[in-house]
């Protein structure tokens, strides 16, 4: 039996007026979620545990079975494991954001983000950005480390964990009352911002009419974590797909393969079909039994608040990883249970993460389970089937080897 995961970063959402009550997922044309609901087990799934923040860290550790109460140590640090940044015990990581904030005010407090990922910046030109931070923020046990797209971190020896508010909880708001009460990282972020408005790489998106990278934004913090092994924990060999830091650090911290997929960019224009063909390659090829699929696109249109551009997203994945695999892991013969879900929601209402219970889907190739006539939220809710404790999901799944 082989195994694999699709999961569809804060895809769950709210009912929405503009779609006449439906949300995103229920207005998306997903004729291949629509198909395999009928014969699947559908139900909904708790990722992030009560009191703790609703963030794709949490959840993705929940949907992948390591309980976050237990595993958890911050969201930088993760990211820091993807890119092989050396951390020891003692030292702090915090993920540091290219961001745009709005610019005619005077004072750097009295400004505004306008948007946490500067219009999904390419990362060479972020790494670029990166390099002129690191250079006029140089200060003694500080280092910046170069990451994806908008996604970078900065580390701290021998530091302390301190509280820091992520940027997309604040879009539109005045920043003056989320900065750091660190000294430090409060000076840097200023400081960043007279780094960064008039870089040539800032004149030149203006230019070209998109939102420029013009300010660091710490958040995220904490200390090294230790996973257990994903393969001696569940005897089976696993391998991640994303293009996001933060999902290969897990997949690092957990001993997993991190398969790199050209093209992926965690961006709503990512490589869909190369996603889908490395999937069905580690599963039928490569000798990989577990493969876990990120597709970042539709949290990044809830955070920017289209509507439009979610049900893209959706539509996507549906139509160009779904589909595909499935057809071409049935067409080999492979016996396989596929589970589709959200980590969590990221409702366009809000453009940020909620901690609400998310829908699944539990596919079988080997037989067929009382299913729904669609996958969503509202049929999610409607069999009763609800699993409090998110890292328990992984269980079901393996249930059968």
């Amino acid at each position: 039996m082989k195994y694999i995961v699709i999961l569809c970063d804060g895809m769950a959402d709210e009912p929405l007026e503009e779609l006449g009550g439906r949300t995103p997922l229920e207005a998306a044309r997903t004729e291949n979620m629509g198909r395999l609901a009928k014969s699947s087990e559908i139900g909904m799934v708790q990722t992030v545990p009560d009191g703790m923040a609703p963030g794709s860290d949490t959840a993705n550790l929940s949907v992948i079975g390591y309980d976050p109460r237990k595993y958890y140590t911050g969201r930088s640090p993760l990211e820091a494991l993807s890119i092989g940044a050396p951390m020891e015990p003692s030292d702090v990581s915090f993920r540091c954001n290219l961001v745009t904030l709005s610019e005619e005010e005077e004072n750097y407090e009295d400004r505004h983000i306008l948007d946490h990922s500067s219009d999904e910046i390419s990362t060479e030109e972020a790494a670029e950005l990166i390099r002129a931070l690191s250079e006029g923020l140089k200060r003694d046990g500080y280092t910046f480390y170069v990451g994806t797209s908008y996604r970078h971190l900065l580390i701290q020896k021998n530091g302390t964990v301190v509280e820091l508010t992520a940027p997309h909880d604040i879009l539109t708001k005045r920043i003056g009352e989320y900065l750091p009460e660190d000294e430090v990282l409060r000076e840097m972020m200023i400081k960043s911002y007279d780094i960064l408005k008039d870089h040539p790489i800032n004149v030149k998106r203006r230019a070209e009419g998109k939102n420029p990278a013009n300010s660091a934004w710490f958040w995220g913090a904490g200390t090294r974590p230790m996973l257990t092994s994903f393969e001696e924990k569940n005897g089976v060999k696993g391998a991640m797909i994303s293009a996001v830091d933060l999902l290969k650090g897990i997949a690092a911290g957990a001993g997993m393969h991190n398969i790199i997929v050209e093209g992926a960019n965690g961006g709503l224009n990512t490589n869909y079909s190369g996603k889908a063909e490395a999937a069905v390659k580690a599963l039928t090829e490569d000798g990989f039994d577990f493969v876990y699929v990120h597709i970042e696109a539709p949290d990044e249109m809830g955070h920017q608040g289209s509507v439009e551009r979610k049900i893209q997203a959706i539509e996507n994945i549906d139509e160009k990883i779904i589909g595909p695999v499935n057809r071409a892991l049935d067409a080999e013969g492979t016996a396989y249970r596929m589970l589709i879900l959200p980590d969590h929601p990221t409702p366009i209402r809000v453009r940020t993460h909620t901690s609400d219970p998310v829908p699944y889907l539990l596919y079988d190739s080997t037989k067929a389970m009382d299913g729904m006539d669609t996958y969503s939220e509202k049929t999610g809710r409607e069999t009763g089937i609800f699993e409090k404790e998110g890292y328990h999901l992984i269980d079901h799944l393996l249930s059968v080897k």
